[in-house]
């Protein structure tokens, strides 16, 4: 995979304009240190060993407990490293013994593209469409292991004037993020629903300028992601949610022969390394489940560790965390869900995905057993 670092180094300017979420500092993480043991010959079993005993006793030998791997895990801060923090705890404190999970938070996307490309990340949240990008400018060297992050995306306006899609005939909408996947997201939605051409898009460079025209215009209708929805709520509260985009979408797709959804985040992983550990892949998908139902279902606890953290404060997060659609969906399900979504990107726009849609070792599958 080394070999194609340079390929990849080429990608980073074009993928770090893609992120489409929340941001601030962060560190590299350290670098893997795990060392397997040399083999050493067998030796027969001492009578009065435990081995031996069972040896005489005809039961089975007990195995050795498999040697703990170092994890080095990347994520980005906003929503897509939101669901992780219970894990984060856990493992911090100690108290998760089958491996040791080392965990990174950056805002720096191409901090992540460069990480897994030398080796010193084995896991990343990164965004859904980096996914594929990596895929393809690593010649398949990232599986894509689960969706952590649905769409954050709303219609926000300080009025009462947007009810549906349709209400947006005729009108301004201040947005962020052209030329990246909110664009193509928008792009989407408004030719679906018979309103290309009727929607006048005014483009900000950030999410900061589209809070800016709401506050100066009390009819004004932005759409920004969460949590900075929050964020802009905090700061006036007559802004609303009129729309959330995710569920447009659902409801654009429901009558699809294979219905996408709105996709946010991604976890991945090294082809390397999952290749090499299916067990650690295994055990680190089984924790990452049980965070994000944590995270769901205990928000104000987990409003604390976000802001622990410092992905964003914990009153932003204990009010954003329910819109922003943090899941864990695996299998079957995160393909359909995934590729569908990666196929209107690439319709929108061929290199938003990296070129071509990624082919079926993409989407890793757990090893039974």
């Amino acid at each position: 995979m080394m070999k194609k670092l340079f390929s990849l180094l080429l990608l980073l300017a074009f993928s770090a304009a893609l992120l489409a979420g929340c941001s601030a500092g962060g560190t590299t993480p350290p670098a893997d240190t795990a060392e397997t043991a040399a083999p050493t010959e067998p030796t027969a079993p001492d009578a009065g060993s435990a081995d031996g005993a069972a040896d005489a006793a005809g039961l089975p030998e007990a195995s050795e407990p498999a040697e703990p791997v170092d994890v080095n895990i990347l994520a980005l801060k906003g929503p897509t490293a939101m669901g992780m923090v219970q894990f984060m705890r856990e493992a911090d404190a100690g108290n998760l013994t089958d491996n040791a999970y080392h965990f990174s938070i950056t805002a720096v996307t191409d901090e992540v593209s460069v990480a897994l490309a030398q080796g010193t990340a084995d896991i990343a949240a990164v965004p859904a469409n980096l996914a594929s990008i990596l895929y393809n400018n690593t010649e398949g060297g990232v599986r894509v292991l689960a969706i952590n992050t649905l769409g954050v995306l709303y219609i926000v306006e300080r009025g009462d004037t947007v009810q549906s899609l349709a209400d947006l005939a005729g009108k301004t909408l201040y947005a962020s993020g052209k030329g990246t996947t909110p664009e193509y997201a928008l792009n989407y939605l408004l030719a679906e629903s018979g309103l290309e051409g009727q929607v006048t898009v005014e483009w900000k460079s950030e999410q900061a300028e589209c809070l800016s025209a709401l506050m100066s215009d009390e009819d004004a209708i932005a759409m920004l992601p969460q949590p900075f929805v929050t964020t802009a709520q905090a700061q006036d509260d007559s802004i609303q949610v009129a729309l959330d985009l995710t569920a447009e979408w659902d409801a654009l797709q429901a009558g699809s022969d294979a219905p996408s959804t709105l996709v946010t985040g991604v976890v991945v992983a090294r082809t390397e390394f999952a290749e090499a550990h299916p067990e650690v892949i295994s055990a680190f998908l089984d924790h990452y489940a049980a965070s994000v139902d944590f995270v769901n279902g205990n928000v104000a606890e987990a409003a604390q560790l976000v802001g622990q953290y410092e992905i964003v404060t914990a009153e932003v997060a204990e009010q954003a965390l329910p819109q922003c659609n943090i899941v864990f969906i695996e299998g079957d399900e995160m393909r359909e869900k995934l590729s569908g979504y990666l196929s209107v990107l690439l319709a929108q726009n061929p290199q938003s995905v990296g070129g071509a849609l990624p082919g079926d070792d993409f989407y890793y599958v757990r090893q039974a057993g």
